[in-house]
């Protein structure tokens, strides 16, 4: 595997970072999760916007313009060969010393990783999912704010460790007025009566750039969306449910804290999204074999 590091592609052994580096010591920085579908890297420019907002919230200086960025992304993948698969571009605040003080680190370093990733078994997406909610609270926004997509992950691995005990693949994370905000890895959507809900970003919900796709998707077949506060009570009493990310796409929920969600099965509105999902992914993104 080829690794993109810092303007060089490297063999996987080579691509090393410092010890000092603050994305190592401290979570200091920012990345994107990209997927790449028939020869496209699926959204790549509003997955470069979205790594731009967040290291403008953070103060770091990405030290290549989107462009840029872009042409690694899809060299990158060329040099693996890869039509389909997965991108996992980084931005670290680079090596500085083992003091906080981000302006010790005076060059930061980006990272573009292009391999395969499969995140649930295929059972999963034909027959559902069954998940929890769990005690982990989402980052308060006056916090570390959800939706910047930093390095700092572990309060979502805490959430994902809990679901482990539980035994399931997912769990659903509340904010601290109760309120569902997402999932450990992927953004939530319920629907109820052929309207399709899914919580705010105010909520703690990421600004998901696969949520929005299926958000355009839904309003051109001409179902409702809304984006309301919601509780466990109406994801219990939901008709369907299912999940979106980068990784996961879209996956059909089908039981949340024991409760049997609608039929049981994932449902019609469901299927219909998901075939214009990937239809999407067909047409949409920056080439990568000409």
């Amino acid at each position: 595997m080829k690794v993109w590091i810092d303007g060089q592609l490297v063999d996987e052994a080579d691509a090393k970072v410092s010890v000092f580096d603050h994305g190592l010591l401290y979570g200091d920085g920012v990345f994107e999760g990209i997927r790449m579908y028939h020869n496209r890297v699926f959204k790549l420019r509003e997955h470069i916007e979205r790594l731009f907002w967040s290291a403008k919230a953070i103060l770091l200086e990405i030290p290549m313009s989107p462009e840029d960025l872009i042409r690694a992304c899809v060299e990158t993948c060329r040099a693996n060969g890869l039509r389909d698969g997965y991108i996992r571009l980084l931005v670290t605040r680079g090596k500085g010393t083992l003091g906080l003080d981000p302006r010790r680190c005076p060059k930061p370093s980006v990272i573009v990783i292009a391999s395969t990733i499969q995140l649930y078994p295929e059972q999963y997406y034909r027959e559902g999912l069954t998940i929890v909610t769990v005690p982990t609270t989402r980052n308060l926004v006056n916090s570390v704010n959800p939706a910047i997509k930093s390095l700092n992950y572990l309060n979502n691995i805490l959430a994902r460790i809990e679901a482990n005990n539980a035994g399931v693949e997912e769990a659903i994370m509340l904010n601290s007025d109760g309120f569902v905000a997402e999932c450990t890895g992927d953004n939530v959507f319920i629907v109820q009566k052929g309207r399709l809900f899914t919580p705010p970003q105010s909520a703690g919900a990421l600004y998901g750039i696969t949520r929005n796709t299926v958000l355009d998707c839904a309003r051109e077949l001409g179902i409702v969306v809304a984006e309301p506060n919601m509780t466990r009570y109406d994801v219990y009493i939901a008709d369907e449910m299912f999940l979106t990310g980068t990784a996961a796409e879209m996956v059909p929920v089908v039981k949340v804290d024991g409760r049997v969600i609608g039929s049981g099965k994932p449902g019609p509105v469901t299927a219909r999204l998901l075939e214009a999902f990937h239809e999407r992914t067909k047409t949409d993104g920056e080439v990568i074999f000409a």
